[in-house]
């Protein structure tokens, strides 16, 4: 009975394993020709099986690359955004500084509560777009549940300079059952529920406030803050994992978006003749 050849045995085993693409023709060439003819049968297999290798390996090679491209364009497409982001901050903040010399400038009233809250606005536009580069799949719903809260605390605070008892519970109710939901999906109902209990109760606090002159301006201002935060909540109702940059760069361009309005709204009231 013939024994059978190492090196016949190394070229059919080799090429289903990992170095197949690399290594499994060479191989084949090296297996002596006497173990060629007394393995004739095995060796046909073995030949149409390397024969298929350079299309496998080119498959294997193109499709590793097609991730490179990918993640190169996904990385490049970010970038840009950032860039744009840093810019229209930028941008902000020379806005905000002008208008202030305006203001003093036309005699304009803002509110001190208005004036100090889009100042503020304006540092934390900074610092969203800062974060912004940190932000990951990992901890980019961390980010958004600690934005809201943030938020959500802010407009309170307006809200009492209406209606100085205002509060809203700040209790997460647990939200409705949703079937085969994963933990995310459950995590991400119960929170949004619990963040929207809060800003209804919030701004139905307003609805019967009547005032006029800067004092409608800061409240003017302080409605854009709740249906922007209605908005992102809407958005953060249905996000899934996959979206995590799209929304996130979005939530925060339109941040910056809103503060641009609230820094023209300081140039809303003219000071009043005494």
């Amino acid at each position: 009975m013939p024994q059978t050849n190492n090196r016949q045995v190394v070229v059919l085993n080799d090429t289903e394993g990992d170095i197949g693409c690399r290594t499994g023709g060479a191989a084949l060439a090296l297996a002596a020709p006497e173990d060629v003819m007394r393995f004739a049968g095995t060796t046909t297999v073995a030949l149409a099986i390397v024969a298929t290798l350079p299309v496998a390996c080119n498959r294997q090679e193109s499709a590793t690359e097609q991730v490179r491209n990918d993640a190169a364009d996904i990385a490049q497409v970010r970038n840009r955004d950032q860039a744009e982001l840093e810019k229209r901050v930028a941008d902000l903040e020379l806005r905000w500084t002008e208008m202030e010399s305006k203001v003093q400038e036309k005699n304009r009233t803002p509110t001190t509560a208005l004036r100090n809250e889009v100042k503020e606005d304006v540092a934390a536009a900074r610092t969203a777009v800062a974060n912004l580069k940190s932000t990951t799949p990992d901890n980019w719903w961390d980010r958004h549940e600690e934005a809201t809260r943030r938020t959500l605390d802010d407009i309170e605070a307006d809200v009492r300079h209406f209606v100085p008892t205002a509060r809203a519970a700040r209790d997460v109710p647990k939200a409705a059952p949703i079937g085969t939901a994963s933990s995310f999906d459950q995590r991400r109902a119960e929170f949004v529920d619990g963040a929207r209990a809060r800003i209804d109760a919030l701004e139905s606090q307003l609805k019967d406030v009547k005032t006029d002159g800067p004092r409608e301006t800061e409240l003017k201002d302080t409605q854009a803050r709740i249906d922007k935060l209605q908005d992102d909540l809407d958005r953060l109702k249905t996000v899934e994992p996959q979206d995590w940059w799209d929304l996130s760069e979005k939530r925060v361009s339109e941040y910056i978006d809103r503060v641009e309005r609230s820094i023209g709204r300081l140039d809303n009231d003219k000071a009043t003749a005494r």
